[in-house]
């Protein structure tokens, strides 16, 4: 073959030197061929025997597919360079004579056509990038796009209600669309149902809450434990591994005798056979350090085996629908309580994350130093964020303070559902609209984080919150105020942004503290926005001793509740 000639100088002088040609071609990543109109190599420049693990002089005179075999050489499309002369930009795929670490590899080729001086067609040029290392981040991130897009299903399809079996059987039905022919879920067992047994020696007892399933297999629906059934797993099989180590275990293509090793009866594996079930996997139900119960995912017929893909995209499903099981479990446990102690019911908010201080205040009506419909509440949430709850139920008395129990106690469920103010409130107003509750109440959620200087509010028709800044002036935040708690209005809550500078406090309230009967709201809040507290830099109890002192009148005409944050230095 004879030499490629180099390319003439600029502007149509002398050509480049041969070294400067030949450090351009031998200089660069990109492989760099010449074909001639046989699509046989002319010229293959190092980077391209690297890539084809082929040495450059093995290539001359031989077409692509006779130098790697293992590749897809589109030679159709290199046809219609040559005929049209429209360079064309194709992928190609497949594997070379050189150790790669992809187990499928590409390429991105540029084919343009090579035109002598007199108009002849010579050949094709062509430069080859390798683009495998491109292609895997891409397929990553659509994995990443996929397991996101099932979590916001997820979020919207699983937890739409406080009873366990219902989100059981929520989660079992997404995962049978998306990853699965059939679901079990089972919950451990927290004590014998009716008319039960105990369960055998050497077994461990749960309860079958939901079963999810392809059309085709619903034939074969006496070979599956039925929800409301108890199955007893023998020790040291699959699903009691799976709750004893935490870890999901995967079952491909299991020959007979380890499937019956798997199933809660043995004479179960005919019935899997039948349903031609080949493969399982199962996760552990899983939420705050409790083990919940498992999820049992099972293909059949032409469905492929699990790989770590699944075993990761079911865990993150089964670790969301946990949580909505812990807190409807949670949920269940609370809403038993009948009544307690008035002044049980006035217990400490919990505890802040470390870098806020949090004061509160409470003042009851009148004489008596029994407590009403007042509440607040302080809840650490993670990434470093805190829940600040303020809220007050109609009316007082027993009645008042056990409903207002329930508030506290559902707003520590659903802080664990929703990640904004807004929504947390919409969940609550469902739950308790749902529960018919003679008594609505007003409820104001404030989400601090000191770490990020900001704070994030929504109002079920309670008073504004404010801020004391570092001089003692006092400046009400405008948040818009949606419909009270359990009205049965159906209202948005929106979130709404602030600042929170270093040294700005956070001030919530209950209508207690300021509104006069005698006089309008607004009136009423402008008193406090006109205060001036001096030394707005000293502790916060003290502090809130002074504004009860400056606005509260000596017989309250209703109880007074106040919580006060300030970041730490």
């Amino acid at each position: 073959m004879p030499p490629i000639d180099p390319p003439p100088g600029p502007a149509g002088g002398p050509p480049f030197g041969g070294w400067l040609w030949e450090a351009l071609l031998h200089g660069t990543q990109a492989g760099v061929a010449v074909l001639d109109p046989d699509l046989r190599y002319r010229y293959v420049n190092p980077a391209l025997a690297r890539i084809n693990g082929v040495p450059a002089e093995e290539h001359i005179g031989r077409t692509i597919a006779e130098v790697v075999p293992g590749v897809e050489a589109r030679e159709e499309v290199l046809r219609e360079v040559l005929a049209d002369g429209v360079p064309r930009e194709v992928v190609s795929t497949g594997q070379t004579r050189a150790d790669s670490p992809h187990s499928q590899r590409y390429w991105q080729g540029s084919y343009h056509r090579l035109v002598d001086a007199e108009g002849t067609v010579v050949g094709i040029g062509a430069l080859v990038l390798e683009v495998s290392a491109d292609r895997e981040i891409q397929r990553e991130l659509e994995r990443t796009r996929e397991r996101l897009l099932l979590l916001d299903a997820a979020a919207v399809r699983i937890g739409s209600t406080l009873e366990m079996d219902r989100t059981c059987q929520e989660l079992a039905d997404l995962l049978v669309e998306v990853m699965a022919d059939a679901i079990g879920v089972d919950v451990l067992a927290s004590g014998l149902g009716e008319g039960q047994s105990s369960p055998p020696p050497g077994t461990l007892r749960l309860r079958r809450t939901a079963l999810a399933g392809r059309p085709e297999l619903w034939a074969y629906a006496d070979a599956f434990m039925q929800p409301g059934e108890y199955v007893d797993y023998r020790l040291g099989s699959p699903v009691p591994r799976c709750l004893e180590t935490g870890l999901p275990v995967v079952l491909n293509l299991l020959p007979d005798e380890e499937l019956s090793q798997t199933t809660p009866k043995a004479e179960q594996v005919a019935s899997y056979r039948a349903a031609h079930i080949h493969s399982g996997l199962i996760v552990p139900l899983s939420a705050r350090g409790d083990q919940l119960g498992t999820v049992t995912l099972i293909r059949a017929g032409s469905s492929p085996g699990f790989d770590d893909e699944d075993v990761a995209v079911a865990r993150a499903l089964a670790d969301r629908a946990a949580i909505s099981l812990d807190n409807a479990r949670r949920y269940s446990r609370e809403h038993g309580i009948a009544v307690e102690l008035q002044r049980a019911l006035l217990a400490a908010p919990g505890d802040p994350h470390p870098r806020i201080d949090v004061a509160t205040r409470y003042l009851p009506a009148g004489e008596t130093d029994l407590v009403g419909g007042d509440w607040f509440d302080v809840l650490a949430l993670p990434g470093g964020m805190t829940l600040l709850a303020m809220g007050d139920v109609m009316g007082h008395g027993v009645e008042a303070a056990v409903e207002m129990s329930h508030f506290r106690s559902m707003l520590r469920v659903v802080s664990g559902m929703a990640d904004r103010p807004g929504d947390m409130l919409r969940r609550m107003d469902e739950v308790l609209s749902a529960a018919g509750t003679d008594r609505p109440g007003t409820c104001l959620l404030g989400l601090a984080d000191p770490r990020r200087g900001g704070a994030w509010f929504a109002s079920a028709g309670h008073l504004p919150p404010a801020v004391i800044e570092p001089s003692g002036h006092i400046r009400l935040l405008d948040v818009p105020p949606g419909p009270p708690l359990g009205a049965d209005l159906n209202g948005e809550y929106e979130t709404v942004y602030v600042p929170w500078r270093p040294a700005d406090i956070l001030l919530l309230y209950t209508d207690g503290l300021v509104e006069r009967r005698t006089e309008d709201i607004d009136t009423s809040l402008s008193r406090l926005a006109g205060l001036s507290m001096a030394h707005a830099t000293g502790p916060l109890d003290a502090l809130l001793a002074r504004i009860v002192h400056r606005l509260a009148p000596a017989a309250a005409e209703d109880d007074v509740a106040l919580l006060a944050a300030r970041a730490r230095s």
